[in-house]
């Protein structure tokens, strides 16, 4: 871990200040805001000037036997890039072709089944000449995402999602800032609405995320769990002499109990043991200390489901049962290993 000195960070203001007469978090603020801003504009747009194009947009992508292009240069094309590929990890086929490279064969990767979404805050992008005639010819779906409706690009679209003008961040007004925050906007809120449109669940998400802290997430509790004869089980009606050494067998601080039919009808926890400790408790069935319907969850429980859930009960340990019949137990440690928590 890097440590920035007291010295170091005061030298720095000062240089920042002296520069251009303003603190520097002052201006990141400043910056934060102007861009805060320009999203809510973009939301009262998607509610009201472009709400018909979104969802137009959203038909259209849908009912697309093909994929989405996503095209841009510059910044556009930059954004252009996240928003397919975020499109693609939601369910949604999307690649991205860059406007100068279609001019030069990447056309070929368009077919009249795609939809394109083009993005040009100005919509006088010279580079997207090529690849919006190549659409006109062939019939290609065309989305533009740009400011003006009125510039070559949105006049000749088939959907304009129109960005309502607003101030960049840059002081001159100039470096593409704000905008490019509402064009990562807009192009987020495309890909959720697709996603849930097509119902496209956490477990469909996780083909597309194997790897990572996420994919350790998008785990089932019936891939993390204790099964087989690690399950501490005892029947109903089991002297608590032979319920303590099934606890202390297996480990867990708890065990489960079981009816006649094996299915999951109490729970004996280390809190039991203390609320009903006495003289006689060895002497006692388990069916006088135990905990009527223990919490349990479902073998396809997502882990991040489970974690949440022990979190919030404050409980340590879980069974998971199938048909009501315990299947496996489940210890917040598992999920620690894990890389869920």
């Amino acid at each position: 871990m890097i440590t920035i000195s007291d010295e170091l960070v005061d030298a720095s203001v000062s240089l920042v200040s002296r520069v251009s007469g303003v603190s520097a978090h002052r201006s990141g603020i400043r910056s934060v805001e102007i861009e805060r801003d320009a999203l809510t504009v973009l939301a009262d747009s998607l509610d009201g000037e472009i709400r018909d194009a979104f969802n137009a947009s959203v038909a259209a992508i849908l009912s697309a036997p093909g994929r989405v292009i996503v095209t841009g240069i510059g910044k556009s094309g930059h954004i252009g890039r996240k928003i397919a590929s975020t499109l693609a990890s939601t369910g949604t086929q999307a690649t991205f072709v860059h406007a100068t490279e279609a001019s030069h064969g990447d056309l070929g990767m368009i077919s009249s089944d795609d939809v394109i979404i083009a993005l040009s805050w100005s919509g006088e992008t010279q580079e997207l000449g090529d690849l919006i005639s190549f659409s006109r010819r062939f019939a290609v779906k065309l989305i533009a995402i740009t400011s003006s409706r009125t510039s070559t690009l949105g006049s000749t679209a088939d959907i304009v999602l129109a960005l309502p003008i607003v101030r960049e961040a840059c002081p001159h007004n100039l470096a593409p800032t704000a905008s490019s925050a509402m064009q990562l906007a807009l192009g987020d809120a495309l890909a959720i609405a697709l996603l849930e449109a097509r119902g496209f669940s956490a477990l469909d998400f996780k083909q597309f995320h194997p790897g990572g802290k996420l994919a350790a997430r998008l785990r089932t509790v019936e891939q993390l769990m204790h099964s087989g004869d690690e399950v501490p089980l005892v029947l109903a009606g089991t002297t608590m002499t032979d319920v303590l050494l099934a606890m202390t067998g297996k480990r867990y601080g708890c065990v489960g109990v079981v009816g006649r039919d094996g299915c999951l009808a109490g729970i004996v926890t280390d809190g039991d043991l203390r609320r009903h400790m006495g003289e006689d408790i060895l002497h006692r069935s388990v069916d006088e200390v135990m905990t009527l319907d223990p919490v349990s969850l479902a073998p396809g429980t997502l882990a991040s489901a489970a974690l949440e859930l022990m979190n919030r009960r404050r409980i340590t340990t879980i069974f998971i049962v199938e048909g009501e019949k315990p299947a496996g137990i489940l210890h917040i440690h598992d999920l620690l290993r894990a890389g869920i928590a």
